[in-house]
């Protein structure tokens, strides 16, 4: 064989054994689909992203998007190589849509290459954006609705000297149960640092004021505000031994917000419990 066939046959080989690397293109390193869906035929994820909690704007009309926040996840699809006919966008939409409807969910908004779905399952709620390309690329992206898990909580001497300032503290590690007054047991820090904020000054008195965000009836929420509260008075008295002379409660419901209530980190921020010096 001469020399010029002899390396004509091995860049050949070479291009054979590279383009069969690419018809079997495995995921990206730690990527797997979400477990709401299968994939389709013929395909590899190029990319993917995973976040305990994050907030991602979903449209929900032609000029509208609406932020969630939660659990989320981004997969990016490719089709392999060798794929011999890849599907229209309209295919993928299609295919998705035809899952969620299945299983329960609902079409938000439709598009020609990116539609936003709702769905329910197994006591969760899921929004779901497709987008796809008419080279057959498509992505997915999820946000499992839920709230933040609070890490950082603000200390006995943050909450003193906010009341030395300006007469009240906000306190944002009380949680509670959606729609309810139900105390969540991660807040057991918090309220610990309250405690302290009185043990350390025996003369301190304080209403504790619940306030909520602008989401339902305001009667719903004045009185979810003041149950909530009500319930963080009685954890002190209770569980830390503060004298109930030194307490009272009131619940403001969304009459005092700190942020715009039309996005959810502002919602967030207003639902939140005061301490206010009496």
């Amino acid at each position: 064989m001469s020399k010029s066939l002899h390396s004509l046959v091995g860049a050949f080989l070479l291009l054979t054994a590279a383009t069969g690397a690419l018809a079997q293109q495995k995921d990206a390193t730690g990527c797997n689909d979400h477990s709401l869906f299968t994939r389709m035929p013929g395909y590899w994820i190029h990319h993917c992203k995973h976040t305990q909690f994050d907030s991602y704007a979903f449209k929900v009309a032609k000029d509208t998007k609406s932020p969630v926040e939660g659990q989320y996840w981004a997969i990016s699809y490719y089709p392999n190589a060798k794929l011999e006919s890849r599907p229209s966008e309209l295919q993928i939409l299609r295919n998705f849509q035809n899952a969620v409807e299945k299983a329960g969910g609902t079409v938000v908004f439709a598009d020609k290459n990116l539609s936003t779905y709702k769905l329910a399952k197994d006591g969760k709620e899921f929004w779901i954006e497709v987008t796809a390309e008419f080279t057959g690329k498509h992505g997915l992206r999820i946000v499992q609705v839920e709230g933040m898990k609070q890490d950082v909580v603000a200390n006995a001497e943050v909450f003193q000297n906010d009341i030395r300032a300006t007469g009240h503290a906000a306190v944002y590690g009380i949680l509670f149960d959606t729609d309810k007054a139900d105390i969540k047991p991660e807040s057991a820090q918090a309220i610990g640092e309250v405690a302290k904020l009185l043990e350390a000054d025996p003369k301190l008195k304080i209403a504790v004021v619940g306030h909520t965000d602008a989401s339902g009836s305001v009667d719903h929420n004045l009185k979810l505000s003041q149950n909530r509260a009500q319930a963080v008075m009685q954890a002190l008295i209770r569980e830390h031994g503060i004298a109930s002379p030194r307490l009272t409660f009131f619940g403001c419901g969304p009459f005092a917000p700190v942020a715009s209530n039309d996005a959810e980190d502002g919602k967030a921020k207003n639902r939140r419990v005061e301490l206010v010096k009496q």
